[in-house]
């Protein structure tokens, strides 16, 4: 009697440890194996399944380029887009810097963790995405477009009379002021016609627009920005 109780216990412990308990709440990502089949014991545990954890919390895994690095900092917001929704921007927030590098083609890279909010369940485990990290924020200023802080009349005039000759004498040369320290630039405003040289204090920049914080331009003014060649 007291063996055949043995063995019931024993066979009640084989039958629940055949039973696959998730543990945690989540969603079932991969199966690797179907009803019926044998799992084998072995000293490398085999992966039955993949899940994942609550979807609608996610993170964004991004290569931030070593000379970039220095300008992030956890808790800056960032959106980002996926080639699923070509038209839609998904908000995030750095919520992880990591300090291991990683080379890819002799380029050193960090990876900053952004966390996302996926209630909607649009986005999925595994999707490539571009993420743009706002650094710096600067509301209502002014600001003029790169292009026009590059612009040299000296330049014109090497390759041709340029914008000169449509406002004065050909080859005329103009004295474009002092030299500029600090954060000083020099753009040229159409003013009654000619192009006058401008020095104006700039801040933050985008990569394609900068902020003026002082100088003697105001919205609507005209910018110079390139240079028109005029051929006789």
């Amino acid at each position: 009697m007291l063996a055949s109780e043995a063995d019931l216990q024993l066979a009640e412990v084989n039958l629940a440890k055949a039973k696959i308990v998730s543990p945690i709440d989540g969603v079932i990502l991969t199966r690797s194996v179907n009803p019926g089949a044998t799992v084998a014991a072995s000293l490398s545990a085999p992966i039955l399944f993949t899940i994942a954890g609550d979807l609608k919390k996610m993170e964004l895994q991004v290569d931030v380029d070593e000379a970039d690095v220095g300008h992030i900092a956890v808790g800056q917001k960032a959106k980002f887009t996926v080639d699923a929704y070509p038209d839609r921007t998904f908000p995030a927030e750095i919520e992880q810097i990591r300090f291991a590098s990683e080379v890819v083609n002799n380029v050193v890279t960090y990876k900053a963790v952004l966390s996302v909010d996926n209630a909607d369940l649009l986005l999925r485990p595994g999707m490539t995405a571009t993420a743009d990290v706002t650094v710096e924020a600067v509301k209502d200023t002014l600001m003029v477009p790169n292009a026009a802080l590059r612009y040299a009349p000296a330049q014109a005039e090497r390759r041709g009379r340029g914008i000169f000759g449509l406002f004065g004498p050909p080859r005329q040369r103009r004295d474009s002021g002092p030299a500029l320290t600090g954060a000083e630039r020099r753009v040229w405003v159409l003013r009654d016609g000619r192009p006058t040289p401008v020095v104006i204090q700039v801040g933050s920049s985008d990569g394609q627009f900068t902020q003026v914080v002082s100088g003697d331009i105001k919205e609507h003014d005209a910018l110079v920005t390139d240079a028109t060649l005029r051929t006789n």
